[in-house]
């Protein structure tokens, strides 16, 4: 049973120092690097976090040294400030790199299209609305498809100046079913 444990004890104390200093290191880099680092905003910022917990993983573990590990976390958050870069200072690398948002149900209708595109069903957007504690579906303008994959539900409102759905082409979609 012991073995199923612990297989050598020097190699917890091995593990402690080399997570510790991994941890610094990853910190540190993340610093450096910025909060979009961790965003999340894109794919290729979810890639970023995955890749950064895997290299990480793998130096705690002793599978690289740290120094591998340490060059491998950097040039990791290098090409991701890249990438981001080359979205922001581009429309067209931006429309490369980055997914638009998908509008799946505006104005009490669901966007069947769009829908299947997504492979999101009714249910699943039903589940969004009560999760952001909308009782009525008449209360909900519009439920969009994140660059994230996330579900946001945007509740109707009185009118104003600017909306947060400005950004996406609502205009055609009147006529949708």
């Amino acid at each position: 049973m012991e073995k199923y444990l612990i297989n050598d004890v020097s190699r917890l104390y091995h593990i402690a120092i080399v997570a510790s200093i991994s941890y610094v290191v990853l910190f540190t880099f993340i610093r450096i690097a910025g909060k979009r680092s961790l965003a999340k905003l894109n794919a290729f910022d979810f890639i970023v976090t995955i890749t950064l917990g895997s290299t990480l993983s793998s130096m705690i573990l002793a599978q690289v040294p740290i120094a591998e590990g340490a060059v491998a976390l950097a040039t990791i958050l290098f090409l991701q400030f890249i990438i981001a870069k080359a979205a922001k200072d581009s429309k067209t690398m931006e429309k490369v790199i980055n997914s638009s948002p998908t509008i799946l149900f505006y104005d009490g209708k669901f966007l069947r299209d769009n829908m299947a595109k997504e492979i999101v069903t009714e249910e699943e957007i039903y589940s969004q609305i009560r999760k952001f504690r909308i009782e009525r579906i008449s209360d909900v303008k519009a439920v969009i498809m994140e660059l994230t994959g996330e579900l946001t539900v945007v509740k109707k409102s009185p009118g104003g100046e600017y909306s947060s759905l400005d950004d996406l082409n609502t205009d055609r979609l009147s006529d949708m079913n």
